[in-house]
């Protein structure tokens, strides 16, 4: 197929004529009539909400912004917008209103779509800060509505029961998506701004057709297939991926409460979801935990089936030979543990595409030797997402795998990857200096550092901007030491100190649930959270625990002195980023005190 066939709302027409009545959207716990949208209503609401942009005066490439959590209504107000040959603009639902304001006036937004009463509530806000936003469209039909604004302030599910009151709308709508191509703009996407100012980063209809169909030569994903829809849709890498289950026939379920997302793959039971590191390491942990308080018989049992499915996943990878007692071995470990890991995570899991940061190796081996395929991937909102990826027949441990088929990347200066194809942004949004300083003799510079071995998978190595340099001399990789001591149950969170410094520390927050537990059993006192960081049981256990874990590591990499934080780092306290990226020096600054502590002592 050439690639105006793959442009994104032809592809889902297409699908809404042939699947009709099949589900195309579900809300996890969500009440009528959006706990359910078939392909047949999908394309009706979305068109909908195309024609009533239009009459609320929404020109060809106008923007408008989604601020919501995940929801139906969110992919609905998406492709809506999008048919309206109009520009989505999400905006992640915990921005502070001074980072919402900064992007709608940016952007020069006409109307903002939001969920409920707290966003709604900020959009009011961002009327009077923004010139240029003239409606808000609320999909929480509960919310009340301003009566000063009746005429600029509507409940998407008002607007979608009234009537059509011009043929005028409807027939503009048709003439856009006849006039529709490639070259248009599809989105803004602003960069999450660790330093400085967020960019908006353009990409139009031919990075996504592209996208679809470079996914299409190395995925096995079919019609009816379920995807659970639980990061971020304002993030490229879940939003990029509904599109792609969408336009191939698929069911898309979308989780707006994050803290239920155990309950939600026990009862979706997806073939996909897409994950970042942190999602897995929990459960690894959680199952290390589980066995480490199990009988001498389980602990072996469980050891022996974890070589077992190692090695059986190196003989499906071609990398070794196997053999009839292999294979024995191999279907008594999946009855008697596989199985029961893999009903954890709904029982029929295709594969989990994963991204955002380095998987650690062992959690990696864990997943693909209980039968459940991780495809780790590397990308960033510049390249629509995908740049390289795992497949199911080419799983390296370490490595994100090898380049999209019409991809092309290579090394630069201190081994900075560089790429260069179609999925490649058109540049940031009125910025043509921070365009021109992305690219170099037509390649994006990515900023991370990596190598690509001889099969051509990519190896992340560090990310240049984030490298710390000892006062030793010594270069630091703080992603990969946090990594590797994140795998700890009893760690939440771990940010490292290194730069300037003549040895390694570690600001680290606890997982006070498995703590507290831990505590309880040992018969421990105390009467607040920090009493119990501060006792010498707890510190002695935390050391214990990074010997443990860090003799993988070099001496001078390895983290000297920790402090224990009370409480985590938070994206309403400004020390991680929406996809969870961690703000350096905020955090820094915050906790100087500490962190100063650690080495004057």
């Amino acid at each position: 197929m050439s690639l105006e066939q793959y442009h994104v709302i032809r592809l889902l027409q297409q699908q809404s004529q042939s699947l009709k009545d099949a589900i195309a959207l579900e809300g996890f716990e969500m009440a009528a009539p959006w706990h359910r949208v078939s392909w047949h209503a999908f394309d009706h609401i979305s068109s909908k909400i195309a024609q009533l942009l239009i009459e609320f005066g929404v020109q060809v490439q106008d923007r408008c912004v989604i601020l919501s959590q995940n929801c139906p209504q969110w992919t609905c107000a998406d492709i809506g917008t999008l048919k309206s040959r109009a520009i989505v603009v999400p905006i992640y639902p915990t921005s502070t209103l001074e980072q919402a304001s900064f992007i709608v006036n940016d952007a020069a937004a006409k109307v903002i779509f939001v969920d409920d009463a707290k966003q709604y509530a900020m959009a009011c806000e961002l009327q009077k800060l923004c010139p240029s936003l003239e409606q808000i469209i609320v999909f929480d039909a509960s919310v009340t509505l301003a009566t000063d604004n009746a005429e600029r302030h509507w409940h998407l599910d008002a607007l979608l029961a009234g009537d059509a009151k011009d043929i005028k709308q409807e027939v503009e709508l048709q003439q856009r998506l006849q006039a529709a191509n490639l070259d248009d703009l599809l989105t803004l996407i602003y960069t999450s701004g660790t330093t400085g100012d967020p960019k908006g980063v353009m990409l139009d209809y031919r990075n996504m057709a592209s996208t679809v169909r470079q996914h299409d030569q190395k995925l096995a994903f079919s019609t009816g297939d379920v995807s659970l829809a639980f990061l971020p849709l304002s993030h490229v890498f879940e939003r990029g991926w509904s599109f792609y289950v969408l336009c191939r026939g698929g069911h898309n379920v979308y989780l707006q409460n994050t803290q239920r997302v155990k309950e939600a793959i026990s009862a979706v039971r997806p073939h996909t979801l897409c994950v970042v590191p942190r999602f897995l390491e929990k459960v690894y942990s959680a199952v290390q935990d589980k066995v480490a308080k199990s009988s001498d018989g389980r602990k072996k049992l469980f050891a022996w089936a974890m070589r077992v499915g190692e090695r059986q996943f190196e003989v499906g990878q071609g990398r070794a030979k196997g053999g009839l007692w292999l294979s024995l071995q191999w279907q008594l470990a999946n009855k008697l543990v596989y199985s029961k890991l893999q009903a954890v995570l709904g029982g029929r899991l295709k594969f989990m595409p994963c991204g955002g940061a380095a998987l650690d190796v062992n959690v990696g081996a864990f997943f693909h030797g209980i039968g459940i395929p991780v495809l780790c991937g590397y990308g960033m909102t510049e390249t629509n997402a995908t740049v390289t990826c795992n497949t199911l027949d080419n799983r390296v441990p370490g490595s994100n795998g090898q380049p999209l088929l019409e991809t092309e990347i290579k090394l630069g200066k201190d081994d900075e990857i560089l790429v260069r194809g179609a999925t490649v942004m058109r540049g940031y949004y009125n910025r043509p200096e921070d365009t021109a300083a992305a690219f170099e003799d037509g390649w994006l510079k990515t900023g991370d550092a990596g190598r690509i071995d001889a099969n051509g998978n990519l190896f992340i190595t560090d990310r240049i901007k984030e490298l710390m340099k000892t006062s030793n001399g010594k270069y630091i990789a703080p992603q990969r030491i946090e990594g590797t001591v994140g795998r700890c149950p009893f760690i939440e969170q771990v940010a490292i100190i290194a730069d300037a410094r003549n040895y390694v520390t570690a600001l680290i927050v606890p997982a006070f649930e498995s703590l507290e537990a831990w505590a309880k059993e040992k018969g421990l006192k105390y009467e607040s959270p920090l009493e119990l960081l501060r006792h010498s049981h707890v510190v002695e256990h935390f050391e214990q625990r990074l010997k443990q874990l860090q003799h993988e590591l070099a001496g001078f990499e390895q983290i000297k002195k920790f402090t224990l934080l009370p409480e985590a780092f938070s994206m309403e306290a400004g020390l991680i980023t929406p996809t969870l990226k961690l703000r350096r020096k905020m955090i820094y600054h915050k906790y100087a005190h500490e962190i100063n502590a650690m080495y004057n002592n």
